[in-house]
């Protein structure tokens, strides 16, 4: 499909006509993830789910970086913002999401030095500002971000800031794929990939778990026709029984990715295991800094080391971010989880799915 200007990936009329091919090919019940949170706002936003056919639902996967984020991280946070002398930088989406006994929001609320940031070049600059003080960027993200993080790092030692560090929450996206295909209960006839992730990874990325479990699998873009297009795909491909890695964002993404930026990302970080919220220990889905960047690892800087805290009574997020529930199944829902009282990081985040359905729905 090749379309030259984004108003053309909105256009009503090709739209429409990608509609009539999927309702026209559409037999089988078919559930398939959206693995990003992007993309899960931008079916709400189109109204995509209220336009495909009664046997298709669309799953809400772990591609939100804040939904994962294990409690135990969250707990982390907190506990910067409490040591004295410390500023904690952050995205705007971790200030609301509680830990076990408090947010990042309510310690700033109290008085602690905590700022919202929109990259960390922003903490590093920061870091430059106040070196009486030591500045700890709220590392968490996908490979869209753990790049710049390096990039952030790397600038640290080229400019000498010893008041500069990480905590490292970043997590790889294909093995949690493997992992939720490894999981009783988790039922996926097809992944829509992530095309922000792809466009660092490329889709080479995703070679050995489409292999390993022969799961339709394409990459999209974010506009609603990239989305009708990649759903299109899935559905052909189930229908014929013939699993296929399709790259439907070639406009973005390539077989190899972005290799500059894996290049830094790989010079600074080290694959690692790491905890992903309602999914529990994945090997090999985590980054950390490698030793000879150790002095910017915020953990070890700080002998930070939380132990694993349980998700808070009743939330679902956990089992909505592996497909098993939507959020209208958890118990808290529109009920004590609102925007305004978020339980869970599922509610709290603009790519959450609690959010998204909050919103939208």
């Amino acid at each position: 499909m090749a379309l030259k200007y984004i108003e053309e990936y909105r256009d009503g009329t090709l739209a429409r006509a990608i509609i009539k091919k999927i309702q026209a090919v559409s037999k089988k019940k078919l559930r398939l993830m959206e693995v990003c949170g992007t993309h899960t706002m931008s079916i709400f936003r189109h109204g995509i789910r209220s336009v495909l056919p009664e046997g298709i639902s669309l799953l809400s996967g772990p591609g939100c970086p804040v939904c994962v984020t294990a409690q135990k991280d969250i707990d982390a946070f907190v506990a910067f913002s409490r040591l004295d002398n410390v500023i904690v930088t952050t995205f705007g989406d971790l200030i609301k999401v509680p830990g076990s006994s408090s947010s990042l929001g309510k310690e700033k609320a109290g008085g602690a030095d905590v700022r919202i940031v929109y990259s960390v070049f922003d903490a590093v600059n920061i870091a430059r500002e106040n070196k009486e003080k030591e500045v700890v960027f709220c590392g968490v993200g996908f490979e869209t971000t753990i790049p710049t993080i390096a990039a952030g790092i790397l600038m640290g030692i080229q400019e000498k800031l010893d008041n500069f560090s990480i905590y490292s929450a970043n997590k790889l996206t294909p093995p949690a794929l493997a992992a939720l295909m490894e999981t009783d209960g988790v039922k996926i006839d097809g992944f829509i990939l992530p095309g922000h992730v792809s466009v660092i990874t490329g889709t080479n990325a995703y070679r050995d778990t489409f292999e390993n479990y022969n799961i339709p699998s394409v990459i999209s873009g974010f506009e609603p026709i990239d989305i009708l297009n990649a759903i299109l795909l899935l559905i052909q491909q189930n229908e014929v029984g013939k699993p296929a890695l399709e790259n439907a964002y070639p406009r973005a993404v390539s077989d190899q990715g972005n290799e500059k930026a894996k290049l830094i990302m790989n010079q600074v970080f080290e694959v690692c295991n790491a905890t992903w919220r309602g999914i529990g220990d994945i090997p090999l889905s985590g980054m950390s800094p490698k030793k000879e960047y150790e002095k910017f690892d915020a953990a070890i800087k700080f002998g930070m080391d939380m132990p694993d805290m349980p998700e808070p009574k009743g939330c679902a997020c956990g089992q909505i971010l592996m497909g098993l529930k939507t959020p209208e199944q958890c118990g808290l829902y529109k009920k004590k989880c609102t925007p305004m009282t978020p339980v869970g990081p599922c509610m709290v985040s603009s790519e959450g799915s609690c959010a998204a359905f909050y919103r939208y729905a």
